[in-house]
């Protein structure tokens, strides 16, 4: 199977599950303005991924904080790239292929997230003392609804970090930008509409962007690792699907 002669074109075209990704992230967004105006109901917290020990956590948070965003911003440029990449690989992959790849890599987005929480967490906790640590788990979360945090700064950030939220499709559509760029490497991208740049070096940049960045700024509130994770076990799964691929072909020929 070769994915080089497919010409990545006809982008207006909306097929059905990116039609529908699109769709449920609209309207989850749209029930998380309705309801926070009006009932003062926070979707976002309830559905958004929370560090495994925190008594906010639920498993299905590993798949429900991929339909949450935060403001416009968040949520256009997420389902811009759906649309942009998710599309041409829907095509090519077919919808269950590809709706298979686009929620293995959120939930595995997910998993590296919490993975990098807990090693942080770890790294916190040793300056702490395990009073301090049992405040944090019991108040902190209460502490922060009221837009306030513990003085100590190892308490505050321990605490910043026990009951973080995670939201966004960003996980899998970083995953989406590394399958468009193994299946495609030559293919141009425009960054900003003007300026082309292959596929591949764009993919390998921004990866090492994300890493760069989720180092260096441990603070941030953008989850770079979770970018990352998106990308890591899409191309596991890329090259897990080529080599079962060519093991069929091989058997068939035999």
């Amino acid at each position: 199977m070769s994915y080089e002669r497919y010409s990545p074109s006809g982008f207006g075209f909306l097929p059905p599950v990116v039609k529908n990704l699109i769709i449920i992230n609209g309207l989850f967004f749209l029930a998380t303005l309705v309801l926070g105006n009006t009932m003062n109901i926070d979707l976002g917290d309830l559905l958004g991924l929370h560090y495994f020990a925190s008594s906010q956590f639920s498993p299905y948070q590993f798949i429900s904080y991929m339909f949450m965003h935060g403001n416009i911003s968040h949520i256009f440029f997420n389902m811009f790239a759906l649309w942009m990449f998710g599309s041409v690989l829907e095509q090519v992959w077919g919808p269950k292929r590809f709706l298979i790849y686009y929620m293995i890599t959120g939930i595995g987005a997910a998993v590296i997230q919490m993975l990098v929480i807990y090693i942080q967490v770890y790294n916190v906790e040793l300056s702490l003392t395990a009073d301090q640590i049992a405040q944090v788990r019991e108040t902190g979360y209460q502490i922060l609804k009221n837009n306030q945090n513990f003085a100590d700064p190892m308490m505050g950030k321990l605490n910043a970090l026990h009951n973080m939220t995670t939201i966004g499709a960003s996980g899998a559509v970083f995953g989406l930008l590394l399958a468009f760029g193994m299946l495609f490497p030559n293919s141009l991208i425009y960054l900003y509409f003007f300026i082309p740049i292959k596929a591949k070096w764009f993919v390998i940049i921004y990866g090492a962007i994300e890493l760069f960045s989720g180092v260096a700024y441990t603070g941030s509130n953008v989850a770079h690792f979770a970018h990352l994770g998106g990308m890591i076990f899409g191309f596991f799964l890329i090259i897990y699907w080529k080599k079962k691929s060519e093991h069929h072909r091989n058997n068939y020929w035999q």
